[in-house]
């Protein structure tokens, strides 16, 4: 594609930066105007690798050539480690990587959000239909799951491992009750985990909103191989981004940039085009023209520790879905039946650890997954320069609040609490790890050395109503007229459980108020 090709400079054109979940949703859902152009950048290509619709696979194709593979800085809080931070580097982006699990989140994760913006729009009740708009659900039509849309959600039944059912007695034995998945608005209790499969393959938002016949449409043109290097303004509004890609470097007009590249790289994009904290400007080389001291702050992370690790009675069957199949969430006092979720403990049918123990070989243990819903450590990214090579600077400051090294306590010990219950006696042999925990500190150590991502990185270019959110609650950055950011980085507060469902909720919720912010 020349650079002709991609000059726009219609009034009503929109260019869309990152064709990950949000850009690939709202590519399709803005290009249904058929009088406004649409164009989505994207830095990789379109997915080709068979291994990305294999539900198994999903593990291994960390480390790939579409995987971004970030590295945060040494963690204090967790025995100096670096994290790798795997993101999507595709047509569908980290949809085509993360493990397939489709929960909504809290009503109270909502709230949180409609506090911070004063909008009703990011409440639990308003997003509601929002989400049934992007759901095929099996339960759709009974007034809270979808029917019919885009995204197919899968609950699984007879391909559920005997151990995740196991696992599932086990939590029901303590008082947790069973539900029918975790997207009704209830989350505490035991159920298997709703994902995004169908017929045996994981469905990426790519294959839900970008098909063939939305391809097809004449206003909508996919540019890969390409990355933003910086927005160029002029006055109170973008007049162009700087592209390089196999084009060479072109200047791309529009009236309006939507901002979809996700949690690091459009508060990255931002920084390099002289918008954010100008201390952190200063410092990378790049002249500050907007200051916007929360550009890249507020970052957000799960962790999950890998894990307690069981060695098996007996054989365990490999898992016909995604290897951890079970999320059970439940308040941090005990095994209450109701409440808002804070810690959340996972069945892995599969030796599922951190970098920091030898996995035993597959099919003879198990881990029980652990950690906490809504940690209350926030961390950074930042820019070390102004050129696209130059690294990113990942400090999500894991377990730096006293708050969620207490929760993650408990969560290991709910963990292991579920972990000796009667009913999972006909599987586990014995305990590998964590052993014998004597005190606080060895148990902090333990944690410290087992913790992984969650892969749920966002909050770093929060909405919100007071002066010193990034963008307001219409997702427009507030500095100028024509910028909007649409993706994980907006969400002021994370969800309980995975945030895909969230994050797709936020491009859609975007795309129905067009006639009200882009195209007025």
């Amino acid at each position: 594609m020349t650079s002709a090709n991609v000059e726009h400079k219609a009034n009503s054109d929109i260019v869309i930066v990152g064709g990950g979940s949000a850009g690939a949703l709202l590519a399709a859902r803005l290009s249904e105007e058929p009088d406004s152009r649409v164009l989505l950048i994207e830095a990789g290509e379109e997915a080709t690798d068979p291994d990305i619709w294999n539900p198994a696979a999903w593990p291994a194709l960390q480390g790939r050539s579409y995987d971004w593979d970030y590295r945060t800085e040494p963690q204090a809080r967790t025995a100096g480690r670096v994290h790798h931070w795997a993101r999507g580097r595709v047509i569908g982006g980290s949809s085509c990587l993360h493990a397939m699990g489709y929960m909504r989140g809290h009503p109270s994760d909502f709230q949180a959000w409609c506090d911070a913006t004063g909008d009703r729009r990011w409440s639990w009740d308003e997003l509601l239909p929002v989400f049934q708009a992007i759901e095929n659900h099996p339960l759709g039509g009974d007034g809270i799951h979808g029917k019919g849309g885009p995204l197919p959600i899968h609950m699984p039944a007879d391909e559920v491992s005997p151990l995740a059912r196991a696992f599932i007695e086990a939590g029901a034995s303590l008082g947790l009750p069973r539900l029918k998945g975790h997207n009704s608005g209830e989350m505490i209790g035991v159920t298997p985990n709703s994902l995004n499969i169908r017929d045996g393959r994981r469905v990426t938002v790519a294959d839900a909103w970008l098909t063939k016949a939305v391809r097809g449409r004449k206003n909508l043109t996919i540019l890969t191989g390409s990355r933003a290097r910086r927005l160029k303004l002029a006055g109170n509004r973008v007049r162009c981004i700087e592209v390089v890609g196999r084009q060479g470097s072109v200047e791309i007009f529009a009236d309006q940039i939507v901002l979809c590249a996700g949690a690091l790289e459009s508060p990255a994009l931002l920084m390099r085009s002289g918008i954010g904290p100008r201390d952190i400007l200063d410092a990378a080389g790049v002249g500050c023209l907007i200051a916007m001291p929360e550009i890249g702050r507020n970052l957000q992370d799960h962790l999950l520790g890998a894990g307690n690790l069981y060695a098996a009675r007996k054989p365990v069957p490999p898992s016909r879905l995604q290897h951890s199949e079970s999320m059970a969430y439940m308040r941090a006092d005990g095994f209450a039946a109701t409440g808002r979720p804070k810690i959340v403990v996972g069945c892995g049918v599969a030796p599922i650890v951190s970098e920091r123990f030898q996995a035993p070989a597959a099919g003879t243990a198990y881990s029980l997954l652990f950690g906490i819903t809504h940690p209350t450590s926030r961390g950074s990214v930042r820019i070390s320069g102004p050129e696209l090579d130059d690294r990113l600077i990942i400090d999500p400051a894991y377990l730096q609040s006293g708050q969620d090294r207490e929760l993650f306590r408990q969560a290991l010990e709910a963990a292991r609490t579920i972990g000796h219950r009667d009913e999972l006696a006909g599987w586990r042999e014995r305990e590998l790890l964590p052993s014998t925990l004597n005190n606080t500190a060895e148990m902090d150590n333990f944690i410290a050395q087992s913790v992984i991502t969650h892969h749920h990185p966002c909050g770093t270019c929060r909405m919100g109503k007071d002066p010193d959110a990034v963008v307001d609650a219409d997702l427009r950055l507030k500095a100028l007229d024509n910028l909007f950011v649409v993706d994980a980085s907006i969400m002021p507060s994370l969800t309980a459980g995975p945030i895909h469902a969230a994050v797709l909720a936020i491009a859609e919720t975007f795309a129905r108020s067009r006639p009200e912010t882009l195209l007025s």
